[in-house]
């Protein structure tokens, strides 16, 4: 077995390792691979940004200046257990995050998390809202969908490059590990039941490692070098609103955000089996880029921009001549000026031996996301051409969204069964 070889089986496993989960996991992934001298965090949380959401200045960046996601995700679904939150129960909540916060540095090659608190925590814990911010409860956003609403009191996001740190931190929430990084560590206790446990990843070549799924041919055709499992990258720095655009700027939640997180379903066998690279490349970017063969591999050549200044800004000219109409073109209609309302920080997954996406973005508001989803739609693409609802409209006949849920992620110092107006 070849030096990449061994690197690719290592990488899979380190991937089944975080779907499954748990500490026997845990265990066999410290055993597998060797634990990186990681660095410890910190004991002064006042050095810590006050927004949970501030990742960017802590990850690694491309040299395009693309900020690169972490490689290990883990959404954990929790329910609070009592009533109406004590000061107790946000002592032991802030105990198990500050613990957490001293056993690993901020970042990539550390942890990094955040809190969101669903609109069902705030009207069952104190019958009301969130102050200031609009919450709504998730439903379908396009008249094809009819997703699951997912209703737990609150999600945490973990992330890192090291699979053993988001495995190890989420048993250290649990209450099953009282050392992490050789730092003492705290969980929920009882305040947080936790419901449900989501997992992904992102990076170059952890798609095409874990390609054998549901929802993806058999013969492996996802590119070795592809962050994704669609083939193409995404993230880039131009085509991504900055941290500051989707953070609330006043209100008793300043400095936070709201998160929506979708669990979308990959149909791709019609996208690799049938269709060719230039009809990929047109479905997604836009018919110019095919055109043009502008995409080179996943798109690195096209540098910090996804370029879609070659692709008419009127989308149903594309449809009627092209026959198609392409993702990224739908979905710069939403943006505020030159930049997209909403930061995607979304990964792929096997959960449930599918290929699927956790699509997770960050915007100042709900309604920001639900703009974005509008137009992505192409609804009235399809009111005026020869493209359909979903067919040749963007990427939409291949994917199926089940789940959506909606989040507030208050900033750090209210992270913690926050109340309405928490001040």
């Amino acid at each position: 077995m070849s030096d990449s070889q061994r690197w690719l089986s290592k990488r899979d496993f380190m991937r089944v390792a975080v779907a499954i989960g748990g500490t026997s996991a845990l265990s066999a992934c410290l055993e597998r691979t060797e634990t990186p001298d990681l660095p410890r965090g910190t004991d002064d949380p006042s050095s810590l940004p006050p927004r949970q959401h501030a990742w960017n200045q802590f990850l690694e960046r491309d040299d395009h200046g693309n900020v690169k996601q972490p490689r290990h995700h883990v959404l954990l679904y929790v329910d609070y257990t009592g009533d109406t939150p004590t000061e107790s129960e946000r002592e032991t909540v802030e105990a198990a995050f500050t613990s957490l916060e001293r056993a690993y540095q901020r970042g990539f090659q550390g942890l990094l998390f955040t809190v969101g608190y669903s609109p069902y925590y705030f009207e069952r814990a104190f019958d009301s809202g969130p102050g200031g911010v609009d919450l709504p409860t998730p439903e379908a956003l396009a008249p094809f969908e009819d997703p699951t609403p997912d209703d737990p009191d609150a999600v945490v996001h973990l992330a890192s490059d090291y699979a053993q740190v988001v495995l190890a931190a989420e048993e250290a929430l649990k209450g099953n590990r009282g050392t992490v990084n050789e730092v003492e560590v705290t969980g929920f206790g009882e305040v947080f039941e936790v419901r449900d446990r989501r997992t992904g990843f992102i990076g170059d070549g952890l798609p095409a490692e874990n390609q054998d799924v549901q929802g993806i041919p058999d013969d492996e055709p996802v590119p070795e070098d592809a962050p994704l499992f669609m083939g193409f990258k995404s993230g880039f720095e131009k085509n991504q609103a900055p941290e500051e655009r989707v953070t609330i700027q006043d209100g008793p939640f300043a400095d936070g955000t709201t998160q929506h997180i979708s669990r979308i379903r990959l149909h791709l066998d019609q996208w690799y089996d049938q269709d060719s690279r230039s009809q990929r490349v047109g479905k997604m970017f836009c018919p110019a880029h095919a055109e043009q063969d502008a995409v080179e591999g996943p798109g690195d050549n096209l540098g910090n921009d996804s370029q879609l200044g070659s692709c008419p800004a009127h989308t149903e000219e594309d449809a009627r001549t092209s026959g198609m109409v392409g993702h990224a073109q739908k979905v710069a209609r939403a943006e505020d000026g030159e930049r997209p309302v909403i930061l995607r920080r979304d990964f792929d997954t096997t959960d449930g031996d599918a290929a699927g996406v956790h699509f997770v973005s960050l915007q100042q508001s709900i309604a920001d996301f639900a703009a974005t989803r509008q137009a992505m739609n192409g609804t009235d693409v399809a009111e005026n051409s020869a493209v359909g609802t979903r067919t040749n409209n963007g990427i939409l006949q291949y994917l199926t969204v089940k789940r959506r849920g909606n989040y507030l992620i208050p900033p750090r110092q209210y992270r913690s069964l926050p109340a309405p107006n928490p001040a």
